[in-house]
């Protein structure tokens, strides 16, 4: 027998091993792939329930591996290993009871579910060494190694088997497409994790066999050292040479980044641990100089993301993103700070203190969930009471209110509602619903958008100059633009005459986003006017295309004050959500004003 055919048999035997070792994940996994393929089938949005045991399999399967490799490395549950599995399932039904009650699948679910997930990998990566019985670096090795050699296989597996599939089509007879949903199913769902799976040796097994195959499970191949030592390791020097003189800039220009510090912090610390466990069981140079730096660098590097963080909360309040990146942020730090003074053999802190912390997040009444909504509902509250409209728990609705009230007000309330948390707002009427209407008779103002809208940070949208634009009844027409950038000496103004009675058309910038674009008389009495920006925000559900000329009619605001008649067609509209410096909106506008005939 050939060293190929002996290589294919002896995967095929670990991965029938692996199916008898993992029967509860095996089992989720196998339930996982039906439900997958049967949601292709649908072409359509799948129903709740099925949405609902997709996850709860997910939990199951990831759940199943964390109680075998706990059996393995305490005897006296192995001798339980039925009853510990018994346990796994009242979990997974349990998990599944919990949230079968839910309306929906929420983001809170959602995220739940998959820092569960997260913290039981973590949990099944660190159990095997518990008190030093194997190495964690090692384990943590072997691991990497089997993902790696998993997508490898399946990836080579997947284009072959779609290359079989595309000629079956091409030269026999025509295949269902979603033939190619239901291969890439079983082999990325079911045969990559099993291969997974198979690969991983048995730690503290009795067997010389399986002992030896967790030695060499653990050696490291030349082509990984060469990666980690040359490679990896040279990448995160440079990347830290870049945060450091980032920071340097920071304390020279005492200007603080407006958000983008703390995902890219977080990646590198990510990163930067993972290849710190990957090269702990490396003696070259490089390995050993990372080794003994990289600890004490990512204290400062971590302190300063947290003081921008912190900027950031106090300015915005916590939502569960800055959250996570602010408890990510206080891991690495604690990491920075154990591994500094800990020897590489005790590197599984890093994976008990990240199990940790993922629990954490999730236990009321400081998980994510809770800590974001009180913050937002308190933000707002602080706000409305600052400007009078709510005291003691009562609204009095108010209508002139500033720019940055509407827009933040707005934002937390849109942020709320789609968390499903406006029922906690005791002060709101109990049929409250996040809309234009009831916002207005609710607290005086319409809602004002300068956040992210759909998938995309930027809209544009012009007129179609092809047609022609309709002027009569007025007297004057006037074209010009109003960009984010000008300051507010540099807006656009014009004095003209109709009949021989002097006017002035003036501009003033309330926000990046709202220009206010009115008529005056001599004395400066405002005439006409109106805000361009509520009317921009609904042209997104007009058309997006930034190729697609929107006819005049769905570009035009008519405006009209006691015979005084303002129409505004936006030539083009080039708008950025978001809330750095680059968000905002400029405008190029076209503005007809027509005089009553009283005034003539």
């Amino acid at each position: 027998m050939n060293r190929f055919t002996k290589a294919i048999v002896r995967a095929s035997q670990r991965i029938f091993e692996a199916v008898e070792r993992f029967p509860l994940t095996v089992i989720c996994l196998v339930c996982t792939s039906i439900l997958i393929c049967y949601m292709i089938s649908l072409h359509k949005e799948p129903d709740l329930i099925t949405q609902k045991l997709m996850f709860t399999f997910l939990l199951g399967s990831f759940l199943g591996v964390a109680a075998q490799f706990t059996c393995e490395r305490f005897d006296r549950l192995l001798k339980m290993r039925i009853a510990v599995y018994g346990v796994s399932a009242l979990i997974t039904v349990g998990y599944y009871l919990i949230i079968l009650a839910a309306p929906s699948i929420s983001f809170e679910v959602v995220t739940r579910t998959f820092v569960a997930v997260f913290a039981m990998f973590c949990a099944f990566l660190w159990v095997p060494s518990y008190q030093s019985k194997s190495d964690f670096n090692g384990i943590a090795l072997t691991h990497f190694k089997s993902a790696f050699t998993s997508v490898l296989f399946s990836g080579v597996l997947s284009g072959g088997c779609a290359s079989i599939i595309a000629a079956i089509d091409i030269l026999l007879f025509k295949v269902n497409s979603d033939s190619y949903g239901y291969m890439m199913t079983i082999i990325w769902v079911l045969f990559a994790t099993l291969y997974y799976l198979s690969l991983l040796p048995r730690y503290n097994s009795e067997y010389e066999t399986e002992r030896e195959y967790a030695q060499s499970s653990a050696l490291y191949p030349r082509f990984l050292e060469i990666l980690i030592s040359y490679i990896a390791i040279p990448l995160v020097a440079t990347y830290t040479l870049v945060l450091a003189a980032y920071f340097i800039k920071i304390l020279v220009t005492f200007k603080w980044p407006s958000g983008q510090l703390g995902v890219m912090v977080l990646a590198y610390s990510a990163a930067g641990l993972t290849i710190y466990v990957l090269s702990s069981r490396l003696e070259n140079h490089f390995a050993k100089l990372y080794r003994l730096i990289f600890p004490k660098v990512l204290i400062p590097v971590v302190i300063m993301q947290l003081i921008s963080v912190a900027i950031r909360l106090n300015a915005y309040g916590i939502t569960e993103s800055r959250y996570y990146v602010t408890l990510f942020g206080v891991f690495s730090l604690v990491c920075g700070v154990a591994l500094s003074f800990k020897p590489v053999s005790k590197n599984g802190i890093i994976a008990l203190l990240a199990a940790g912390f993922a629990i954490f997040s999730v236990i009321p009444p400081v998980d994510a969930f809770t800590v974001s909504r009180v913050s937002q509902i308190t933000r707002l509250e602080s706000m409305l009471k600052t400007e009078g409209i709510l005291a003691d728990g009562i609204i009095s609705p108010k209508a002139e209110v500033p720019m940055n009230l509407r827009l933040e007000s707005t934002s937390i309330l849109a942020y709320l509602d789609n968390r499903s948390y406006i029922k906690y707002i005791k002060w709101l009427p109990g049929d409250f619903k996040f809309n234009n209407d009831k916002m207005k008779s609710t607290l005086g103002f319409e809602p004002a958008y300068g956040g992210v809208r759909g998938d995309s940070n930027y809209f544009f949208a012009n007129i179609d100059m092809q047609k022609p634009l309709n002027i009569s009844g007025y007297d004057i027409l006037i074209n010009t633009n109003s960009n984010r950038g000008m300051d507010k000496s540099n807006q656009p103004s014009l004095d003209f005459e109709v009949s021989s009675v002097k006017y002035k058309l003036s501009f003033e910038r309330l926000s990046p986003q709202e220009v206010l674009v009115s008529v005056k008389n001599t004395d400066g009495v405002e005439l006409v006017g109106t805000g361009l920006y509520d009317f921009t925000k609904t042209l997104s559900g007009i058309g997006n295309n930034p190729k697609e000329a929107l006819a005049p009619e769905k570009m035009t605001i008519d405006v009209e004050k006691d015979g005084y008649k303002l129409r505004i067609m936006l030539q083009n509209v080039n708008v950025t959500y978001g809330t750095d410096s680059d968000s905002g909106v400029d405008y190029s506008i076209f503005v007809m004003f027509g005089a009553p005939a009283s005034a003539k």
